[in-house]
């Protein structure tokens, strides 16, 4: 019992020690720079709230064409190690401006790049790509030296390389090679040192011996938050422009009016929210896992719907072009027929010409016949010849061909074909349809009378929903009562309660789906007793004869 019992113990730690790997594993893309694809370095909290390294950011503005706006040198490692050698691989990429040249521009208190003229008299904003919106954020005229570093994202990233040991053991940035392992961190010196190389830095009756060690680390922080403005430490928070101020910055113009709280109080409502979202999130595991089920099943039917689709167009489109192969086998066979049959009587033109020429057989037939001396037996034969001469003088005397050789009767006009082809496209829904107030009205029935929007797709049919606004409302969503698939553009809802007030919307639905509702309208319907005193005055057959012109 008691091995069983350590087994399922054992069996219990792996798998909450898997369960922490693979978080730890999960969390790890959170920790990645959007630009370089490491982990975080000096992170800065962009004017979007989205995060990116300080030497990434530097880049980014270099190649925008931005000097002198890379945020406060000082914030890079200033330590006796921070050679080019020991820095992070990315800075020593990286080209930077000489020290005489960015002491200038950092005195001036602006650089110059494209489109600025030293000294103009509205300096130009900041802007920067941001990598995870792809969006322009407006860095303001001090660039990224008026952005706040993100000292817990430092820390998260810290306690996870700690946690999946990335990058192995902490080195002493002072040893010759081979560095020994480092035990103690300067926050001043802002190097890592072990035993012997922080005494020898921090020499006994010096001010550097009053330096605190820390655990050794690869980022180095400030103590707390301080104000980029005024290098001031943090105090309070402004909900009006979201950002944390100083003592300095309370004062400053641009804050007056605003409505400024204590940090205290800022970080214990974020924190509240944060613990009620995070709670809500960790309680409805089941309901994300069945989403996120619902969701793969929505893409496994996107996969199938689009080749569906796309077989359709594709069978569509070879249908096209059977027809169009079908029509053009009839107009060739068409125009072959008329080719033929005027080849036939310009064939029969030339053989009727060719034979009055002299050597013919007409010709010579004739000639033979005048020689005939019976009187009777000429007559005889010179009548039938006579008509066959005469017929063939005529036509030399009005020569013209027995038929065109133009074929301009059997040219095509595509143009509308082409338009239409051109503007094949996907069919839309139906768009919103305009309720006709003029012939909307109730009474004891409502009578609902719409058209669609000029250019609108058209609708094969229409669905009218409608619901009392004057009743208690009930939980849950609101209920509409439906009238599906109502052929035409108007609609007779009998029997409506009597003193009621009504909202009504239609939509139109053809093959693509449904299109949006109509603008609501309410109408309201008169108490009983108003029905009654006007059907008593011949209102009722008023009604009926507007009905039933209306439903003409």
């Amino acid at each position: 019992m008691a091995e069983g019992e350590d087994m399922q113990t054992f069996t219990s730690i792996m798998d909450a020690l898997v369960r922490i790997s693979t978080s730890m594993k999960n969390m790890e893309k959170e920790l990645l720079c959007p630009v370089c694809q490491e982990m975080y370095k000096q992170p800065l909290v962009l004017p979007c709230t989205h995060n990116v390294c300080q030497a990434c950011a530097r880049e980014v503005l270099g190649q925008q064409g931005y000097i002198g706006h890379g945020g406060d040198p000082s914030s890079e490692p200033t330590s006796p190690a921070s050679t080019p050698s020991t820095r992070s691989p990315r800075l020593s990429r990286r080209t930077l401006p000489k020290p005489d040249r960015l002491d200038r521009l950092l005195k001036s208190g602006f650089g110059t790049y494209p489109g600025r003229k030293r000294g103009a008299l509205h300096p130009q904003v900041i802007m920067f790509p941001c990598p995870a919106c792809q969006g322009d954020v407006e860095l303001g005229e001090r660039g990224l030296a008026g952005l706040f570093r993100n000292l817990t994202l430092e820390r998260v990233v810290e306690r996870y390389r700690q946690s999946v040991s990335v990058g192995g053991a902490i080195l002493c940035q002072l040893c010759k090679p081979p560095p020994l392992e480092a035990t103690k961190g300067c926050t001043e010196c802002r190097a890592t040192f072990c035993n012997e190389c922080f005494k020898l830095f921090h020499p006994w009756g010096t001010q550097k011996a009053q330096h605190e060690p820390t655990l050794p680390t690869l980022s180095f922080r400030p103590k707390g938050l301080m104000c980029p403005d005024h290098k001031e430490e943090v105090t309070h928070y402004c909900k009006t422009c979201q950002r944390l101020v100083c003592q300095l910055c309370r004062v400053r113009r641009t804050h007056s009016g605003h409505k400024i709280t204590p940090v205290l109080s800022a970080y214990q409502a974020l924190k509240d929210k944060l613990t009620k979202s995070l709670t809500y999130i960790l309680g409805n595991q089941d309901t994300v896992q069945t989403q996120i089920c619902e969701l793969e099943e929505a893409v496994r039917h996107t996969e199938v719907s689009g080749q569906q689709a796309k077989e359709e167009v594709s069978q569509l489109v070879r249908g096209l072009g059977a027809v169009l192969e079908e029509k053009r086998a009839s107009l060739l066979q068409a125009i072959e027929e008329c080719q033929q049959e005027r080849l036939a009587r310009l064939s029969a033109q030339i053989q009727e010409h060719r034979s009055l020429l002299d050597g013919s057989g007409l010709v010579g037939y004739a000639q033979e016949v005048l020689k005939e001396t019976d009187q009777p037996c000429f007559v005889q034969a010179a009548k039938q010849l006579h008509n066959r001469i005469a017929r063939a003088t005529e036509a030399l005397q009005t020569f013209r061909p027995a038929a065109s050789s133009s074929f301009r009767h059997c040219q095509l006009d595509v143009g509308r074909e082409m338009k239409l082809l051109t503007e094949l496209n996907f069919l839309r829904v139906p768009e919103a349809p305009v309720i006709d107030t003029q012939r909307t009205f109730a009474y004891d029935q409502i009578f609902l009378c719409w058209r669609l929007p000029p250019h609108s797709p058209p609708a094969w049919h229409y669905t009218v929903e409608f619901r009392r606004t004057d009743v208690p409302a009930q939980p849950g969503p609101t209920r509409w009562q439906r009238r599906e698939e109502v052929r035409g553009t108007s609609a007779l809802l009998e029997n409506p309660d009597t003193g009621s007030v009504y909202v009504l919307r239609v939509r139109g639905c053809n093959k693509a789906g449904y299109g949006e509702y109509s603008e609501d309208v309410h109408l309201h319907t008169p108490p009983a007793p108003e029905i009654q005193k006007l059907a008593r005055r011949g209102g009722a057959c008023l009604q009926s004869q507007l009905l039933g012109r209306l439903r003409q």
